[in-house]
């Protein structure tokens, strides 16, 4: 009997990939605009190679970008950098298609809900309360703020835990294969692969550990209530929903 549903945030309850392209190409665009003696393929290939070497959370992206195109430090260019990303964030920050819809059809259902998220907390937090989706949920569990990242089975265990209940009792809904559909199952937890954004050609190896794969939210509470409705786990089959 399904009682939880857990969900990966990025590119499966917040559009993140699309969002994150535009913020960047913005960022670059604002710091031309303002001086930056460089043009704007150049420095965007450039902040694009200090993300993928520092990571997306690392606070001085534009700092170092200056750094990496050869110029002197100019807080100017730094703070339209700064501007533009996150003027694009907060105009453009949206959820998934269906996302809300979905989550009221599963809150109507009895479902308790709850996040199981990579990255940095505040910056997790800040997209949940941006688009008002904090009462959907009675847990966030961010990986940064737990000190342990999916795919490790501790991350899982302790989300059960916060909801006690045991894992065939709960279905995690995510795009990544690995870190989400992978780390869920090896816990003994139901899975449903939403194949959406950038990531949904890659780590198919990992595809066998999917339950269900979908490409449309509201097809997730028709697979929780056939799960609910006769207690067995899913058989790594299609489920349609109508549009």
């Amino acid at each position: 009997m399904i009682k939880v549903v857990l969900f990966d945030l990025d590119d499966t309850l917040v559009d993140t990939t699309k969002l994150a392209e535009r913020a960047r190409r913005n960022a670059i665009e604002n710091m031309v605009k303002h001086g930056l003696p460089v043009d704007f393929e150049t420095a965007y290939n450039g902040l694009l190679d200090l993300i993928n070497e520092y990571g997306s959370n690392f606070p001085h992206h534009f700092d170092y970008l200056l750094r990496r195109l050869d110029l002197k430090y100019n807080p100017k260019w730094v703070a339209a950098g700064v501007i533009g990303y996150h003027n694009t964030k907060f105009t453009q920050l949206k959820d998934v298609r269906h996302a809300r819809k979905m989550l009221i059809q599963l809150s109507s259902m009895g479902l308790r809900l709850g996040i199981v998220t990579d990255g940095n907390p505040i910056k997790q937090w800040e997209k949940i309360l941006r688009l008002e989706l904090e009462d959907f949920f009675e847990h966030v569990i961010i990986s940064d703020f737990e000190g342990v990242k999916k795919p490790h089975p501790k991350i899982y265990q302790k989300a059960l835990k916060l909801f006690g209940v045991e894992p065939e009792d709960a279905v995690m809904v995510g795009d990544r294969l690995y870190s989400d559909i992978y780390g869920a199952k090896k816990v003994g937890m139901h899975t449903i692969w939403f194949r959406y954004g950038r990531r949904r050609s890659e780590e198919l190896e990992y595809r066998r550990y999917a339950d269900f794969e979908i490409e449309d939210l509201l097809e997730v509470p028709k697979i929780i209530e056939k799960l609910g409705g006769k207690g067995e786990e899913g058989s790594n089959k299609e489920v349609h929903a109508d549009r």
